[in-house]
Formats: C-alpha cells, sequence, structure tokens
C-alpha cells in the first residue's frame, strides 16, 4: 500500500486527506441513512431497505418525477432560449450599448433566488398588475393567471438562468467562425434564416450541453418548487425531502434519504451524459489556426429592434422583480399594486430592518460565511488546481476529488451533513461552522475551475527559471505562481462569495437560532407573511450583493476570465 503512494508529495497527500475529509464522511452518513432506521434524535437503529420499499411502491413518487422533469427541462429550454438569443445579439450584431448586457447579467447574480421568486409571485400574483391588467381588459372579477402552478414554476426558474445561460453561451458564439455564415448569406440564405440553419448548428454541442447543465440545476432546486409550486399542490422530489424532515412529525429521516440517494443518481447520470456531449464536441470545431478571423453582422436599421429586444429583456429580468420589491418595502403592508398606495409610502420598514437585532445578525452571519466558504474554498483549491495541471503525482485525484461534490444536489448535500453532524461526538448541528463547512464542500467544484483556468495559463518555463536560480517549489509556488494565478483566484472568491450566500436549500436544513442567514430569513418571511419586512431586507442584501457582483465582473473582465 505504501509503495502506491511512493514520490507523491506531502502536499498532495495533506490536501487528499482534507478533501477525503470533507467529501467521504457526508456521503457515507446519506447512505447510511437511507438503509437504516432512525430514531427521533437521529441516532441509527436496524438495517432495512423498507425506505426504499415504499418510495418505489408509492405513485407519488413517480408522479412527482414527472413533475421535476417537466419542470427541470422546461426551465432549461426557456433559459437557454433566452440566453442564446441575447449572446447572438451582442456577440455577432453591431446592436447599439450591447456590451452593458455582460454587466447587467453579472450583477444579477447578487440578486437571492428567493427574493427573485418572491418578485414573481407578487408580479404574478393574483393581485399583481399582470393579473389586475387582464381582469381589467377582460372584464372579470377572477384572476385569471394563477402563477402557483408548473407553468409559473418552469417560468421564473427559467428566467433565474437566463443570465447564466447568456454567459455561457456569449463565448460560443464569439468564436464561431464568420466564413460559413458567409457563404450562407451569399448562397441567398437571410439573417434568420442563416442564424437558425448555420448559426445555431453550429453551436448544437454546447448549446446541447448548456441545456443539460441547466436542467441538472433546475432538477435539484427546492426555493421556486417550495415557495411557487406547494401552494398550488405542485410537488417535487426536493420538496419531497425537505417535507419528511420539516413537515413529518417525527422526522422521516430515513425517507429523506431514500429521496436523496434516488435524486443523487439521477445527477450522477445527467452528469455522464453532459460528460459525453462535451466529448464529441471537437466534430463542430471551427476554429483553426489558418482562416478564422471573428466578425459581427451589420444590422443597419435592423439593430435598432435588437436592441429594443435587448431593453425588453432588461425590462423583465432586472427592472420588474427588482421595482416591485423596493415599491413593496416602501408599503405599511402589501396587498396588490393599487394607484392609492402611492399615498402610503414610508421608511417604517427599513427602520424596522436597522433596529431588528434578528435581522442584523442574519446579514452579518451571511457576510461571514460567504466570506468563510470562498476563503477555504480557494484556499484549497489554489494549490491543488497548480499540482493538478502541472501532473504532479496524485494530482488528477486532487481534481477529481474536488469535483466530486457536483452529484450532490444542494438539498441533499443538506441531508447528509445533516445527519453527519447530528451525530458527531460533538455539539456542531445548528452553528455558523456548519453552515461553512457545508457550504465549501458545495462550492469546491466552482473554486477549482476558476483556479484550474488561472494555472492552465502559466507557462511552465517561469517555475523553471526559479528552480535553476535555486528556488524551492514551496518559494517557487509562493513567490511566482501565487501571484501570477492571483487574478484567478480573487475572481473565484467573489463568485463563490456571490452563490453561496444566496443559496437557501441547504443552509434551511442546517440553521439554527443563534446562525439565520438571509436567504433563511426571507424564506421565513414569505411563509409567515411579512412581505414588506421581506423586501426591505432584500432590497438592502441586494444592493450589498451587486456591489460585489459589479467588482467581480470588473476583475474577471480586466483578466479574461469567464464564469464558464
Amino acid at each position: 500500500m505504501i509503495r502506491v503512494f511512493t514520490g507523491w508529495s506531502p502536499i498532495v497527500l495533506l490536501l487528499i486527506a482534507i478533501l477525503l475529509v470533507l467529501i467521504v464522511p457526508p456521503l457515507y452518513f446519506l447512505l447510511k441513512t437511507s438503509l437504516y432506521t432512525t430514531s427521533a434524535d437521529g441516532s441509527f437503529g436496524d438495517f432495512t431497505f423498507e425506505y426504499y420499499r415504499d418510495l418505489f411502491s408509492s405513485p407519488r413518487f413517480f408522479s412527482h418525477f414527472f413533475n421535476s422533469a417537466l419542470f427541470a427541462g422546461g426551465s432549461a429550454v426557456l433559459a437557454i432560449a433566452l440566453g442564446a438569443v441575447q449572446a447572438w445579439i451582442v456577440e455577432r450584431t453591431d446592436t447599439p450599448l450591447r456590451q452593458y448586457v455582460f454587466l447587467l447579467a453579472v450583477v444579477s447574480l447578487g440578486i437571492p433566488h428567493v427574493l427573485y421568486t418572491v418578485a414573481w409571485l407578487l408580479i404574478l400574483g393574483k393581485g399583481g398588475p399582470v393579473n389586475l391588467f387582464l381582469m381589467g381588459l377582460l372584464g372579470t372579477d377572477m384572476p385569471v393567471l394563477s402563477v402557483n402552478s408548473l407553468w409559473g414554476m418552469i417560468l421564473i426558474e427559467g428566467m433565474i438562468w437566463a443570465p447564466l445561460g447568456f454567459l455561457l453561451l456569449s463565448s460560443v458564439f464569439r468564436l464561431s467562425d464568420v466564413a460559413f455564415e458567409e457563404a450562407a448569406m451569399m448562397s441567398g440564405a437571410g439573417l434568420f434564416t442563416t442564424f437558425r440553419r448555420i448559426t445555431l448548428k453550429l453551436a448544437t454541442p454546447a448549446v446541447l450541453a448548456l441545456l443539460l447543465l441547466v436542467c441538472i440545476r433546475a432538477f435539484e432546486a427546492f426555493d421556486i418548487p417550495a415557495l411557487v409550486g406547494s401552494a398550488g399542490g405542485v410537488s417535487v422530489l426536493t420538496t419531497d425531502i425537505f417535507e419528511s424532515i420539516r413537515k413529518d412529525l417525527p422526522s422521516n429521516y430515513g425517507q429523506a434519504g431514500a429521496f436523496s440517494v434516488i435524486l443523487m443518481l439521477l445527477v450522477v447520470i445527467l452528469l455522464l451524459v453532459h460528460h459525453r456531449l462535451l466529448k464529441h464536441a471537437e466534430r463542430y470545431q471551427t476554429i483553426t489556426g489558418k482562416g478564422y478571423r471573428p466578425h459581427v453582422t451589420r444590422l443597419g436599421k435592423w439593430r435598432y429592434i435588437t436592441a429594443s429586444v435587448l431593453g425588453l429583456f432588461f425590462l423583465v429580468l432586472l427592472v420588474l422583480p427588482v421595482g416591485i420589491i423596493m415599491l413593496a418595502s416602501l408599503l405599511p403592508f402589501y396587498d396588490g399594486v393599487r394607484a392609492e398606495l402611492f399615498d402610503r409610502l414610508t421608511l417604517d420598514n427599513y427602520r424596522l430592518v436597522a433596529a431588528s437585532p434578528s435581522f442584523r445578525g442574519a446579514i452579518l452571519n451571511t457576510i461571514v460565511m460567504g466570506a468563510a466558504t470562498a476563503t477555504v474554498v480557494c484556499l484549497l483549491t489554489a494549490g491543488s488546481a497548480w499540482l493538478s495541471v502541472r501532473r504532479y503525482k496524485g494530482g488528477w485525484l486532487l481534481d477529481q476529488l474536488a469535483t466530486l461534490p457536483l452529484i450532490f444536489p444542494a438539498i441533499v448535500l443538506g441531508v447528509a451533513f445533516l445527519q453527519l453532524f447530528v451525530n458527531a461526538p460533538f455539539a456542531i448541528y445548528g452553528t455558523l461552522s456548519s453552515l461553512i463547512i457545508a457550504a465549501v464542500v458545495q462550492y469546491l467544484p466552482y473554486g477549482m475551475r476558476f483556479c484550474y483556468a488561472g494555472a492552465m495559463q502559466i507557462h511552465r518555463e517561469l517555475e523553471e527559471a526559479a528552480e535553476m536560480s535555486g528556488a524551492k517549489r514551496y518559494a517557487t509556488y509562493f513567490r511566482i505562481v501565487l501571484p501570477l494565478i492571483a487574478p484567478a483566484v480573487a475572481t473565484s472568491w467573489l463568485f463563490v462569495m456571490l452563490m453561496s450566500v444566496r443559496a437557501v436549500a441547504m443552509p434551511i436544513l442546517l440553521t439554527g437560532p443563534r446562525s439565520q442567514v438571509v436567504a433563511v430569513t426571507l424564506f421565513d418571511l414569505w411563509g409567515n407573511g411579512q412581505i414588506t419586512s421581506l423586501a426591505a431586507v432584500g432590497v438592502c442584501w441586494t444592493a450589498l450583493m451587486m456591489g460585489i457582483g459589479l467588482v467581480f465582473y470588473r476583475t474577471a473582465r480586466r483578466y479574461g476570465l469567464t464564469v464558464s
């Protein structure tokens, strides 16, 4: 056994040990939870397959699985469609002001999913402006639209992922050779025919891979099914997991574990399909060393129409949801959008937020959790990425271990760590430390990809020159490598910070009275009907996160790093 590790650096072995300690225990406890009876305190009893038998014998499982598949597929198609249109306009045309779409897409990452969902519930709800307009138009007293449905879930989830779809697809259209499109147009094809039959077909593998990626993320979504679907009687697998723990009395940990294992296996299958799609992407390569030239299409008078399309996206995806939340935050109570509400505007909700220890504590906890998570992730992945890129012995294993948490949907990871912390020999469940540990595992793959991209840009000759000058390897890393990959590490830190503080699926299972975070606070406020307080907290938090998003955008653009 010792011979296997001969020649492996102690640093590699240390990092592998740390990653194994972080990843293996929650996976073990998740599997054990699904295969053993559990008592009310979370301790394990007898071995059993009962939870799996109950799962597959229940018609509810297959119905909810079908709902999950429709929700994920519909959301992915909508998100990629919206993202593809924006990416093509920005990257392949001379539309005015198109360069600002990148900024808006990145800044939108600062809006918590819970807040964005609530905004659209207010817009499309029974007393929302859309229903009021349709009721007046059709002369009816009953709401025309019911957003608490599967189509409402798909619409909101699709719009949430549209900015990321744009960011990922923009590089695809930017790097596609224009010669094929020019040949089509010279043969008589129109602009939109060329886009449909040439541009999109060349982008097929990337579009399919991203479609599947968004589908995976939507499949594991919890906040929108819980906030939108539950009120309309629409359940999916993630809400079943949550209800097994939080709503069943006593908590049915075994059923939640079985649901979680099945959901995790489904995600693994989807990730394998995603990997196979990427393996065959070379069939569609158009960039070669000879003759490639990026180019934008001059639209003439049509560019004002495409500018209007971008303006419409900006209005719908950002202005309307942020605007309705800001309006709600200025009202003493929210009862729909009406003309007389402007006579009731007040700043009392913001005074309440400023004076409330619980709100201030949630904001402080979230900042600490986000900063600590991002810092630990960067510390682990900066060295792991360099060792992997330089192909040190064991470096490949570091890359695989750091990427492994992708198989865990957020709520499944929450169930796994819940069981781990409940059965730990020391009191950690419900503390801020438990949230940080779980978040570090969840966001390791994202930190690894950013740092790996930064390390790939450094030529080996710089390190060889340092070694020839007598520098030790650790000195070379700290004095040459680390300063050069610092922009990638900084971008990684900002991205992980943004992502970790907006999540609700995992923290909702792990928070305690003294470790409340903003996303969970917003979720609870909505459940309690405190819409105006929710809006005020959301506006304050979104303003802060949009500032961080702006810093992330400027850092990433300056050093040529992308979200993908």
